[in-house]
């Protein structure tokens, strides 16, 4: 019986890197899932699963019914819905795409940063309403205050490598960086080049905040009315990681009541979000609705990565971008004498 890679996301024309699953020996196929009746249906026979795990439900029911499974390739660099307990528990290695868009995603940021400082939003906006920068209305009303990029302050939050491809990129413009991470030293932020700082004073220093954080259980609303509060009326917030890290309802009572200057969006708690959020009636804000991942290089490496994590698993081997690598041994023990696809160990 050949080994079954399934995805649980499937849109015709797009490259899941078939021929490297084939080339192992295995039969791809690939359907829609809404669910976790669905998932499971589709699913409880495969020996390996690629799933966007940032959206879909793998849950404790869910990765109890994948009785043959070895391997869940998650599409992209997020995994928060998945249970990874559940899958060290059941001998099922995680692996994620960790590198994936991160030319893409500081770029993004950095376009966001650049598009805040100097309103290109807000004065995009005037001008197709007829009212030209060079009026005295727009000069009084719109361009104060603006100030020039070199020598003011990028807080980051979150230092992983998206944050890192950012540093260069931000130190061109002349910024000053500054970072709050828990789980990176001192140390290595020194070698970054960066000033380790904690949250309250990330906040009350930087005239641009740029979020960069994994969504978890203990950082949901990390930044919320307290942030807001502690933030310069002259900052921005700029958000291309996750919606989740920021109260939504916090940032809106804080830009109506001039607490900061405004934010750039990509990413939202509510995707899509109403029609009705004031957010998207406000001049100082810029949404791009989740797309700074986007490039024609980023999408093609998207589907096809997960494909050559799964080979390595198929063919009895550690596959590189592991998330819960606590599995390793009883990943071993048990699929030691399992198939393996040509050219395993």
């Amino acid at each position: 019986m050949p080994l079954s890679v399934k995805a649980t996301f499937f849109m015709p024309g797009l490259d899941f890197g078939e021929d490297v699953i084939k080339g192992v020996g295995a039969v791809f196929q690939g359907r829609n899932c809404a669910s976790e009746d669905e998932i499971i249906d589709f699913a409880r026979d495969a020996d390996a699963v690629i799933s966007p795990t940032s959206i879909q439900p793998f849950t404790r029911r869910v990765i109890e019914s994948l009785d043959r499974c070895r391997i869940i390739a998650s599409v992209g660099v997020g995994y928060e819905s998945i249970d990874l307990p559940t899958a060290t528990e059941h001998d099922i290695c995680v692996t994620n795409v960790p590198d994936y868009c991160l030319d893409e995603v500081s770029d993004h940021a950095m376009a966001l940063i650049l598009s805040c400082a100097r309103k290109i939003s807000h004065l995009n906006r005037a001008i197709r309403r007829g009212r030209w920068t060079g009026s005295r209305e727009i000069r009084r009303e719109i361009l104060p205050p603006m100030f020039r990029l070199r020598g003011q302050t990028l807080g980051i939050v979150g230092m992983g490598h998206i944050a890192r491809s950012l540093l260069p990129k931000a130190r061109g413009f002349g910024l000053r960086t500054i970072a709050y991470d828990p789980f990176v030293s001192a140390g290595v932020m020194r070698s970054l080049g960066v000033e380790r700082v904690d949250l309250d004073r990330l906040c009350a220093e930087s005239d641009y905040i740029s979020l960069h954080a994994a969504l978890t259980e203990g950082n949901k609303h990390l930044i919320g009315r307290a942030q807001f509060r502690a933030m310069k009326p002259t900052a921005y917030l700029v958000n291309t990681s996750r919606g989740g890290l920021v109260d939504e309802e916090a940032l809106i009572e804080a830009l109506g009541e001039g607490l900061i200057a405004g934010a750039g969006l990509d990413v939202m708690e509510t995707e899509p979000p109403s029609p009705d959020s004031p957010l998207l009636k406000m001049d100082n804000v810029v949404v791009t609705g989740h797309t700074a991942q986007y490039s024609d290089e980023s999408e093609a490496e998207l589907w096809r990565r997960p494909a050559e994590e799964i080979a390595l698993a198929l063919a009895g081997k550690w596959p590189r971008h592991v998330v819960n690598p606590q599995v390793k041994e009883k990943f071993f023990a048990r699929w030691e004498k399992a198939p393996k696809a040509p050219g395993g160990g």
